[in-house]
């Protein structure tokens, strides 16, 4: 395959699975009603994990020593990012929640020049700025309160950086062949690092038929697949490119709550998604180098 073809499949799949993920807010919105949510996590994740050892039960042993470390790694970066995003939402209004989560975008940049000394563009900070001015119309219109530093605020930033870390660590560390090895390993820890922290409380678990359809589409395609899909993608993209894209989820979830949720669209919605997809689309006018010119291997 050559490498246009490559990367043009790689933002083709990271659309598909940030759409995967924007169709599951108000799925988790329900669910949460019902369900804990470190418990949802953990249920989700296993299953996830589950999901892809059935279709590739060998795929781990095939990993290389060093990919097994990168995916662990990877996947406790992953997994203590949600528990803080988690924590934090519960002491902050979700439309700070979720725009303080998207500042990853400016996260991956700074933390992909500093790590994998990769040269961050004029362009492409014009593209990070607009997707962050997009993701603060689409979720700050209603907020009155300001954006003040408390605990929940400070735990969502921490979860972002944490994001970053992953989205770049992916970058450098991702390889299409071992995608799939890598991403059960990924999802396995998440697993178990969500059980950690649900068990003490007991987990959960889902009591009707149709939570149990929203948890199995959440792990096997918003979850399993998306993960599987992100790992082989960032084999292809550098991760500043990756993360803009990904900042489309905001976009997909107002979609979807218009859609399927019964809510109306608004101005402010239709506005703050074409400045995210200007963000995208400017982020794929960028002078395209090499992949290996972009991105630095890293050691651990």
């Amino acid at each position: 395959m050559s490498d246009s073809r490559a990367r043009l499949l790689a933002t083709l799949a990271l659309v598909a699975i940030t759409a995967s993920w924007g169709s599951t807010f108000f799925l988790i919105h329900d669910l949460l009603d019902r369900v804990p949510v470190l418990d949802f996590l953990a249920v989700r994740f296993a299953i996830a994990t589950l999901a892809i050892l059935l279709v590739s039960p060998r795929a781990v042993g095939r990993l290389p020593r060093n990919r097994l470390r990168h995916a662990l790694v990877l996947g406790a970066l992953y997994g203590v990012a949600q528990i803080l995003q988690t924590t934090g939402l519960a002491h902050t209004p979700a439309s700070v929640s979720g725009f303080i989560t998207g500042m990853y975008v400016v996260c991956t940049p700074l933390f992909a020049a500093v790590l994998l000394r990769t040269r961050i563009g004029g362009l492409t900070w014009a593209a990070v700025l607009l997707a962050i001015t997009g993701l603060g119309v689409l979720t700050l219109g209603n907020v009155s309160s300001g954006l003040g530093l408390g605990y929940g605020e400070a735990l969502t930033l921490v979860s972002a950086m944490i994001y970053a870390l992953h989205i770049v660590g992916l970058g450098a560390w991702s390889s299409a062949k071992d995608a799939v090895g890598m991403s059960i390993v990924q999802c396995g820890v998440i697993a178990v690092i969500c059980t950690g922290a649900a068990a003490p409380g007991g987990i959960e678990l889902p009591q009707s038929a149709g939570d149990w359809l929203s948890v199995v589409y959440m792990a096997v395609v918003a979850g399993a697949l998306a993960v599987v899909c992100q790992t082989w993608a960032q084999a292809h993209l550098p991760p500043t490119r990756t993360a803009i894209i990904m900042s489309m989820e905001p976009v997909f979830a107002a979609v979807f709550a218009v859609l399927l949720g019964g809510e109306s669209a608004t101005l402010r919605m239709l506005f703050g998604g074409a400045l995210v997809l200007a963000a995208m689309l400017l982020a794929e006018l960028v002078p395209r180098r090499r992949i290996e010119g972009e991105v630095t291997h890293l050691a651990v």
